[in-house]
Parts: C-alpha cells; sequence; structure tokens
C-alpha cells in the first residue's frame, strides 16, 4: 500500500489542523494504522492508531481528548483532527500501515509498521 499524508501547516496555539493519509490499492481496514511524529532532535513517537478490521484506536497520553483519529472508508484516507494545538505538538507527522493486527503493546511501536508515509510539517507557534 502506498500512503500519502497532508493537511501539515503553520498554526498558533490553540488552533487546529486535520491531517489526511490516503492510501492507494487495498482497503485501510485490511491493515493497523497509525500516525507517528518526530521532532527535532528527538525519536520517532506513536501519536494515535487504529487496529485492523473492526478498528478499535489507541491514543498516546499527550494528545488524547486533544487529537481525533478517523477514517473515511469510501474515500480510503484515514484522518488526524488535532485541537487545542500547543507548541510542544510541533514535528513532522507521518502514517504508517501494517499488515499485522497489532494489539495495545505492538501499536506504539515503529517496527511494528510495514508502510511509511512521506511526512507533513506541523509547526504550532505560541
Amino acid at each position: 500500500v502506498q500512503l500519502q499524508a497532508s493537511g501539515g501547516g503553520l498554526v498558533q496555539a490553540g488552533g487546529s489542523l486535520r491531517l489526511s493519509c490516503a492510501a492507494s490499492t487495498r482497503p485501510l481496514s485490511m491493515y493497523s494504522m497509525g500516525w507517528f511524529r518526530q521532532a527535532p532532535g528527538k525519536e520517532r513517537e506513536f501519536v494515535a492508531g487504529f487496529k485492523r478490521g473492526v478498528g478499535g484506536t489507541m491514543y498516546a497520553h499527550s494528545v488524547k481528548g486533544r487529537f481525533t483519529i478517523s477514517r473515511d472508508a469510501a474515500q480510503n484516507t484515514m484522518y488526524l483532527q488535532m485541537n487545542s494545538l500547543k507548541p510542544e505538538d510541533t514535528a513532522v507527522y507521518s502514517c504508517a500501515a501494517s499488515q499485522k493486527g497489532l494489539i495495545t503493546s505492538t501499536m506504539p511501536l515503529v517496527t511494528s509498521y510495514d508502510y511509511w508515509g512521506q511526512g507533513t510539517q506541523v509547526t504550532v507557534s505560541s
């Protein structure tokens, strides 16, 4: 599967952005899906994800209550609605897909994912 992330930009603290991850070929529901981010000088970290099939969601503690992950089967696209953005949310955001049925303990791991989209920059100014 090929993934195309978009929707990043510059926003003031407290603002909102919606990221999109469009997938080619096979339906997203066939994969475990994740959003990750990487800030300068830091390791890539898990933000949110969907489990394969039914699509139970999981969020990093730092974004829970502010970010919402969703998907549109007709568009074969996954979204990340980001509200109440903070300067510490500044990073390059990437989407990823895994052919494996990931569980709570494996969803946050970068090594669990087989396919990655290019990143989209999110910058939150204070």
